[in-house]
């Protein structure tokens, strides 16, 4: 059995109206390729599924029981935001572009809890479980993943894969979906090898790529989404 949380549902319909009612503070320059940086705020989009990360206050009902993490296919779920952080030491300043090779985590927006994995088996393919782990930001060693791509940085344009520090595995999908109460949800877990199942590109939407990003970008805007996230800058490319 699935369990939900209670008292998340304003979560979106926050993250709507401050994107509804933000301010512009600089002016817009066109959307180009460049680094993804440290502190961005993004969709992940898988390639071979065409489905992105997606998190929600609905737990696993086997396995750790933890946050259940999933791919949909929707473009415009508020639950599909993760921000770009540093492990608990720092060593990714805001802003800064995120090496290829370098651990991150992957922190989702809405609740503020890390992308993670553990010895769990995943419901439906029995590979490994992928959760999300902690509260306000703040899990555990089990929440780094390490950035695998060519070339020095992290490319907004490019394909790269997230591999598990602690267990080695790669951030996959292979297409099983959910019933309810997420049906259509695709399953998405850890498999031990690199292949076609695990590569993402970041994204903010299909009309135009634009970004949610903590460093530079074009039609710049702020808002405060509260707690550990603190000011998060919003870019909306103009095309």
């Amino acid at each position: 059995m699935w369990s939900a949380g209670c008292g998340r549902a304003a979560g979106p319909v926050l993250l709507g109206l401050l994107l509804a009612l933000l301010v512009p503070v600089s002016g817009a320059s066109k959307t180009g390729a460049g680094p993804v940086t440290c502190g961005s705020v993004l969709k992940l989009f898988n390639t071979q599924h065409r489905v992105r990360l997606h998190s929600h206050d609905i737990k696993y009902g086997s396995g750790s029981g933890q946050q259940s993490v999933t791919g949909v296919e929707a473009s415009d779920d508020a639950n599909s935001y993760w921000r770009i952080r540093g492990g608990s030491e720092g060593g990714c300043p805001r802003g800064s572009p995120v090496r290829c090779g370098q651990a991150v985590r992957l922190t989702h927006v809405l609740t503020g809890k890390n992308l993670h994995t553990h010895h769990f088996p995943s419901p439906l393919s029995n590979n490994q479980e992928v959760s999300a782990f902690g509260e306000g930001g703040e899990g555990d060693d089990l929440d780094l993943w390490t950035v695998r791509c060519s070339g020095q940085h992290w490319e907004r344009e490019a394909a790269v894969r997230f591999q598990h520090l602690g267990t080695s595995v790669f951030l996959s999908v292979t297409g099983e979906q959910y019933g309810n109460p997420i049906r259509g949800q695709y399953e998405v877990h850890g498999m031990p090898s690199a292949n076609t199942h695990n590569t993402w590109k970041a994204t903010m939407n299909s009309e135009c790529h634009g970004w949610v990003n903590g460093g530079a970008g074009c039609g710049v805007y702020r808002a405060t989404l509260g707690g550990d996230f603190g000011f998060v800058g919003i870019f909306k490319c103009l095309c």
